[in-house]
């Protein structure tokens, strides 16, 4: 095997082991940071040794035996001479490792942990990426747009507020779950809208690491939850938008329109895993929560035809009523306006609150420039791109209102 073959199968093996790695080393010595640890020593060993001797018949299991001893090490170079130093050597000289593939369980409880409600949620997505996801700290501090020394300390204080706080390392009781699956869903969305369309301008527009390391936590979670309606719900949306992805930006970096998007682009093979997602949810029965509904509109916008806008309606009425938020009424209005002209939109949106909003400024801006109110456009305009961070959206923003009729050169 080829020192190329060799590093991309550490690559593959830190994709597919990490998390389950980290869990089992969690379970088994009650600490985030020496799971951590411990696993981020083997995956460096394996760099160093697999070149040399070869990939070993079964690397999972591999990395797992040399993780352990690291964790062991790493409590015995700490002088801590008490019943965890006594309980790790037990560990280490009788208990065989674990077989690989039987501890999906614990990859559910990390997650739980790491997005437990006692922690910020900006927290939350962090610690996710980092113990769940494998992405390194500089990696997360890219996505957040903050240094890396600042987001290492981020991470190493939510740590300790787990081990200070005895946060359990389980999944909740029945009584919890649902209320907690929705914490996680959460950062799992927030982690994908960031890729989707990241907010800071000296990024890239469209981050796909964060939005396909977004769908691999999801799909993980649909895993292990299988008939967990949103987490369905969850994953068809993100594949339905991820699907547009490669079409979202033009060659010149600008933001495409839904409508101006060349639909033989779009990935098919996720549109009709997503498509099929949503039909198995309404086939079920059950009422449709948030990001089911969410999933259904995005399945009606990457139909072969063009978008059923009655039909979107109708499933922004189902949304409002289980979420009112002026995000979801905002949207409502943006398919009003297909439907029933920007006149009847406009009158939904003015009013809304949602002054800091780059979104509700650009929707009044396109209302106001379809209904030939030039002057008030440009100015709605020239509001959303004060408050854009994108620089795809703003390039987007600065064309359409440079575009209006007796705009000043």
């Amino acid at each position: 095997m080829s020192l190329i073959d060799v590093r991309a199968a550490i690559a593959q093996a830190h994709h597919e082991e990490w998390a389950r790695l980290v869990a089992i080393l969690t379970k088994r010595f009650g600490d985030l940071d020496t799971a951590e640890e411990a696993a981020a020593e083997a995956f460096a060993t394996a760099a160093e040794l697999w070149p040399v001797d070869g990939l070993p018949p079964n690397p999972g299991a591999w990395l797992t035996t040399t993780a352990t001893r690291k964790a062991i090490d790493r409590i015995r170079r700490e002088n801590k001479r008490d019943d965890k130093q006594k309980e790790a050597r037990m560990l280490y000289d009788d208990d065989p490792p674990e077989p690989v593939g039987v501890i999906d369980d614990e990859r559910l409880r990390l997650i739980f942990t790491c997005c437990h409600p006692a922690l910020t949620m900006h927290t939350r997505v962090a610690l996710t990426l980092r113990m769940v996801g494998g992405l390194t700290v500089a990696e997360i501090a890219r996505a957040f747009l903050v240094a890396e020394t600042a987001m290492g300390r981020r991470i190493t204080r939510a740590k300790a507020k787990i081990k200070a706080a005895r946060i359990p390392y389980r999944v909740p009781s029945a009584e919890d779950l649902s209320v907690r699956v929705s914490g996680v869903l959460a950062v799992l969305f927030l982690v994908f809208n960031e890729g989707y369309l990241a907010t800071g301008p000296d990024t890239d527009p469209l981050r796909h690491d964060l939005t396909a390391e977004a769908i691999r936590l999801t799909r993980l979670i649909r895993a292990l939850m299988p008939d967990d309606g949103e987490v369905a719900g969850l994953l068809a949306l993100m594949l339905l938008t991820e699907a547009r992805r490669t079409a979202r930006i033009s060659a010149s970096g600008e933001l495409v329109a839904l409508d101006e998007q060349d639909r033989g682009s779009w990935d098919r093979e996720l549109i009709a895993e997503g498509h099929a997602l949503v039909r198995a949810r309404l086939a079920s029965g059950q009422a449709p929560g948030r990001y089911q509904i969410l999933a259904a509109i995005n399945a009606v916008h990457t139909d072969v035809r063009d978008t059923d806008w009655s039909q979107v309606i109708a499933l922004y009425d189902q949304l409002v009523r289980l979420d009112p938020s002026p995000i979801v009424r905002l949207n409502r209005a943006i398919a009003i306006a297909e439907l029933d002209g920007p006149e009847v939109a406009l009158a939904e949106v003015d009013g809304l609150p949602l002054e800091d909003y780059h979104a509700f400024h650009a929707t009044q801006a396109d209302l106001l420039r379809r209904l030939g109110r030039s002057e008030e456009s440009r100015a709605a305009y020239d509001r959303a791109i004060a408050l854009a961070g994108n620089t795809a959206e703003t390039a987007y923003l600065i064309r359409r209102r440079d575009q209006l009729a007796g705009t000043r050169t």
